[in-house]
């Protein structure tokens, strides 16, 4: 594929099948160049993901994530990222920071979660680097030691810690505004990716989250199909979407 195409894979897991589908649409929204979207679904992935479910595993998507240069033929550049997410900002620009000095780029995040559970009952799992590997930009040639036997077979902590690589030099640090943790990271009005780490706006527990409203405008954003609809309508029925899901 050309390089100019935007590959971007993102997790996917059928009980946030709405998350996924807003975020996809919030890439397209505000994407300058052209871009290609593969979810990462099991059900496609059969004789490739292998491994059983981790007890610890909280979606569907927690080790098919490393899959992603082998499915980009470990070739050019891709994009992961985990589908609890909504986009503000052209993924353009993400792009344009790929430097070949890494072998994959991330936030580095330093995050210690303080709660136990996270959405769905799911266990808050902790571990050094704590959602580095939920939004990644891999540069696939040199990421070849991910080959399907290899992440069916590693540890999370492998996985997720980055050990498959031979230094931890080689992953290069993305601004932070491209992996915002909700209700974690201090807000700010700059951000480019936010993501809904602990439980997401379309869960009921987590109704009002932080940037809730921004999740709900993409959403309704993703079901406009009137373009006669003018913005202020578009903002107006965004927020009575979000006021009746709060109710």
């Amino acid at each position: 594929m050309r390089d100019d195409v935007i590959r971007v894979f993102i997790g996917y897991d059928g009980r946030e099948a709405i998350s996924f589908s807003v975020l996809a649409h919030s890439i397209h929204r505000h994407a300058s160049r052209p871009v290609a979207i593969m979810p990462l679904a099991l059900s496609q992935l059969g004789g490739i993901m292998t491994r059983e479910r981790d007890p610890l595993q909280s979606t569907d998507f927690s080790f098919s994530r490393f899959l992603t240069p082998y499915l980009a033929g470990f070739q050019g550049w891709a994009v992961f990222m985990d589908c609890d997410m909504v986009m503000l900002q052209d993924i353009a620009k993400l792009w344009a920071l790929r430097d070949e000095r890494y072998a994959v780029m991330c936030v580095k995040h330093n995050h210690v979660p303080k709660e136990e559970e996270k959405f769905l009952g799911q266990t808050q799992t902790k571990y050094q680097k704590k959602n580095w590997s939920s939004v990644m930009l891999f540069n696939a040639a040199r990421c070849q030691a991910l080959t399907p036997d290899y992440v069916n077979t590693a540890s999370g902590l492998e996985l997720h810690q980055f050990k498959w690589l031979e230094s931890e030099d080689l992953i290069g640090e993305l601004p932070p505004t491209w992996n915002h943790l909700v209700d974690v990271n201090e807000p700010r009005d700059d951000l480019a990716l936010i993501h809904y780490t602990i439980g997401g706006p379309y869960f009921d527990d987590y109704r009002d989250c932080g940037y809730a409203a921004e999740w709900w405008a993409a959403h309704a954003e993703m079901e406009h199909c009137d373009q006669r609809e003018t913005p202020e309508k578009r903002k107006q029925r965004a927020a009575a979407q979000s006021s009746k899901a709060l109710a």
